[in-house]
């Protein structure tokens, strides 16, 4: 019952890092953060700040630390450490915060974001799922399902994550007039995800202007609703990563201020929203707005 009142998530704590000075090794961008130990203690201070700004869970610093990201980088005898240490750094900020703050191990797309193409060998992308839940499954509350664009890969992530019996939260990337990168409907694939009874349901790392296609349709969900919104001015369709920042190719938005993000947030809960938290580009000082929601 944990979403049945309204919860506050972190923010985007990949971006979040390379805008705090962390340089990133190739296309790992916030996990570099996990790779170059100088730079733990930066990944335990931005936790901290997003929990000191309001979020009542924090999400791992895992996202970047997927295997095939770090088979792209020649890193990928990293795989477990980067994984293990992204829920240690998790657990000990939320330890220095003394505050009841649940974490969330972050299980990003295995094979390329914002993309709904699986490529042939679907079983690398079932066991990747299943390897780095294993790495975060003793530092986690609960996992995390982060940016689905598909209901193939949810169904993925879904079945290979079930054994360690830990409760899911799902997040389906949403593009324009509310649908997948698929093709396929919002409604449609949250309506087969929640089968697999999740904690809740989001729509993860989205504009504002896209989210408001889908809130209609997410009042007729059975779990809770939410969102994570991001602050990208625009992700071209097919876009893969080819730079060591994203905001390079995808630009950053100037309108969505912590007080324009409040006004957001304020009228998507208004709507039904449970879950409220913000994803790339979205700060601590915009999570620092939202204390008035709950």
């Amino acid at each position: 019952n944990f979403f049945q009142q309204t919860r506050i998530l972190d923010g985007g704590m990949g971006q979040e890092l390379l805008n705090r000075g962390v340089k990133p090794h190739g296309t790992l961008w916030g996990a570099s953060a996990l790779y170059n130990r100088k730079y733990h203690k930066t990944v335990i201070k931005t936790h901290l700040d997003f929990i000191k700004a309001g979020a009542e869970i924090i999400v791992t610093n895992s996202f970047g630390s997927r295997k095939r990201r770090l088979i792209e980088n020649g890193l990928v005898k990293e795989y477990k450490n980067l994984n293990v240490l992204a829920g240690k750094l998790a657990k000990r900020a939320v330890g220095i915060s003394k505050k009841k703050v649940l974490i969330a191990g972050s299980l990003p797309p295995q094979n390329f974001t914002y993309f709904a193409d699986l490529g042939k060998d679907l079983n690398f992308i079932k066991e990747s799922f299943k390897s780095q839940a294993k790495y975060l499954n003793p530092y986690v509350d609960f996992f995390y399902l982060d940016v689905m664009s598909s209901w193939k890969e949810c169904s993925l992530g879904l079945s290979a994550i079930k054994e360690y019996k830990k409760k899911i939260l799902v997040g389906i990337h949403i593009r324009s007039k509310g649908l997948l990168p698929s093709g396929e409907k919002f409604i449609t694939v949250a309506k087969k995800v929640q089968k697999y009874n999740p904690i809740g349901i989001m729509a993860s790392c989205v504009s504002f202007e896209d989210l408001n296609e889908v809130m209609k349709d997410a009042k007729k969900l059975k779990v809770p609703f939410g969102f994570k919104i991001n602050a990208f001015e625009h992700i071209p369709p097919g876009w893969k990563p080819d730079s060591n920042n994203p905001k390079v190719q995808l630009g950053k938005r100037k309108d969505l201020t912590p007080k324009k993000f409040l006004e957001i947030c304020k009228k998507l809960k208004s709507k039904g929203a449970k879950i409220i938290g913000g994803c790339c580009e979205i700060t601590p000082k915009h999570i620092k707005k939202l204390k008035s929601l709950v």
